[in-house]
């Protein structure tokens, strides 16, 4: 799939929930500015994964990094990579980003922190399998991992992972604002992940913004 293909399938991705993106070089911008999106689809080695780099800039120097793994050759991997990333991060992305919320896609807290309120778009926690359960204590241990921040007032956001393989030896990364934060990697340290004896992967993403009273 060519890199045209791929942002033309976001363009239409970003239409059907209502957000009018223009093409400008290999971007697509809100009304000529930020925030701006853009994909870049890698084709794996044969039998492996290809990988879907999603680049959303917010500002004149931060900008959100995420990718996701898409499986088949060609069109396919890079469709079933965007569907990835409609599922684990578009949500919290519209309502975080562009102000369009759907509370039946993420859930929608606020959190004190420091001197400042914030509210809080919570993705879901993705499983690479359906009858793996997520841990409990997951978002009080980050909010309680996040009171330890300082924060500056703008949006933030936390990217957490979780691969535990059939043998039990566990790959885990947190990050905040796209680099690696100890904190959170604590945080997924201690919770009580479940243990089935096969492998499998989580994944969540969570943005914060300075209430707007």
């Amino acid at each position: 799939m060519n890199g045209n293909a791929v942002q033309t399938d976001l363009l239409r991705l970003f239409e059907r929930h209502d957000v009018e993106l223009e093409l400008d070089e290999d971007w697509l911008v809100t009304d000529g500015d930020f925030p701006a999106v853009r994909t870049r689809w890698h084709e794996g080695e044969e039998g492996a994964p290809g990988r879907l780099d999603v680049d959303v800039v917010i500002s004149e120097e931060r900008h959100i990094e995420e990718s996701f793994a898409g499986y088949g050759r060609g069109d396919a991997g890079a469709r079933d990579a965007l569907k990835a990333f409609e599922r684990d991060v578009l949500y919290v992305l519209l309502a975080a980003c562009w102000y369009v919320t759907d509370d039946r896609r993420i859930q929608l807290q606020s959190w004190d922190l420091g001197m400042r309120s914030w509210d809080v778009f919570v993705g879901p926690l993705t499983f690479s399998r359906d009858d793996v359960a997520a841990p409990e204590g997951l978002l009080s241990g980050l909010h309680d991992a996040l009171r330890n921040e300082s924060l500056s007032g703008e949006l933030h956001w936390v990217r957490l992972f979780r691969r535990e393989a059939d043998d039990g030896s566990v790959v885990a990364e947190a990050l905040l604002d796209n680099q690696p934060w100890p904190g959170g990697d604590r945080l997924l340290s201690q919770l009580k992940w479940p243990s089935t004896g096969m492998g499998y992967s989580a994944r969540c993403f969570i943005a914060l913004d300075i209430r707007d009273y």
